[in-house]
C-alpha cells in the first residue's frame, strides 16, 4: 500500500528494506562538471602554472646538464693518458702508481739519510789564512789552512815559505782542538773554519 503523499514512512530515503537489502527511495544524481567551461573561466591561471612548470623544467635540465658536463671532465682528466677503458682499470693502474711512487718515495729517503750522514764527515768547514813570516821575502806566501768536518774533526796544515825553500807541518784536529801546540796564524785558521758552528750554537 502506497501511503498518502505527505505522510511519513518510517523510513529514510534511500534505506534498505526487506531481505534482500533492496534499496528504498531515489538516487541522488552528481552534478555533471563541464571541462570546457573550466578551461574557458580558468585560462590564464592554467597558462601561468604552465610556464611556471615549463620554467622548473628547463632550469632543472639546465642544472643537470651542469652536473652532467662537470662529471665528464673529471672523469676525462683522471683518464688521460690511460689505455684503460673501465674506471675500474683506471682507478687499479692510479693505485699501483701510487704504491710505486711510495716505494721511491722511501728509497729516496734511505738514500738522503746516508747522503746526510756522509756529509757530516766531509770537509764542510774551511780556514784560510795568509802571511809573510820572514821580512825578507815578498808577499803572504805561506799560510794556514784549517779543513774540518760538521764536528770539527780533521787537520790544519801550514806552509812556511823562504827564499830557499817550503816547509809544510800537518797537525790532527778533534772536535775543533789541535793535538799539538799551534801557532798563531794555525789558531786564527781554526777559528774561521769553527765560526759557522759559533753562530749555529748561538742562533740555537
Amino acid at each position: 500500500m502506497v501511503p498518502p503523499r505527505g505522510e511519513y514512512t518510517g523510513r529514510p530515503v534511500g534505506s534498505r528494506d526487506g531481505p534482500g537489502g533492496r534499496l528504498v527511495g531515489h538516487h541522488r544524481r552528481r552534478p555533471n562538471i563541464d571541462a570546457r567551461a573550466f578551461i574557458d573561466t580558468n585560462l590564464v591561471p592554467l597558462a601561468i602554472l604552465a610556464a611556471l612548470v615549463g620554467l622548473t623544467l628547463a632550469v632543472a635540465a639546465v642544472v643537470q646538464f651542469r652536473r652532467t658536463s662537470s662529471l665528464t671532465r673529471r672523469l676525462m682528466a683522471i683518464t688521460r693518458g690511460s689505455e684503460e677503458r673501465s674506471l675500474e682499470a683506471i682507478l687499479e693502474a692510479h693505485l699501483t702508481r701510487v704504491h710505486q711512487v711510495g716505494r721511491e718515495v722511501g728509497d729516496l729517503e734511505a738514500r738522503t739519510a746516508v747522503l746526510e750522514r756522509d756529509l757530516k764527515r766531509a770537509f764542510s768547514r774551511v780556514g784560510l789564512v795568509r802571511y809573510n813570516p820572514f821580512e825578507d821575502t815578498g808577499g803572504n806566501q805561506s799560510f794556514a789552512l784549517a779543513l774540518l768536518d760538521e764536528h770539527g774533526d780533521g787537520f790544519v796544515v801550514s806552509s812556511l815559505h823562504t827564499r830557499n825553500l817550503t816547509r809544510v807541518y800537518a797537525k790532527g784536529v778533534k772536535g775543533g782542538q789541535s793535538d799539538a801546540a799551534v801557532s798563531a796564524e794555525e789558531s786564527e785558521a781554526l777559528r774561521l773554519a769553527m765560526a759557522p758552528l759559533a753562530r749555529a750554537a748561538g742562533g740555537s
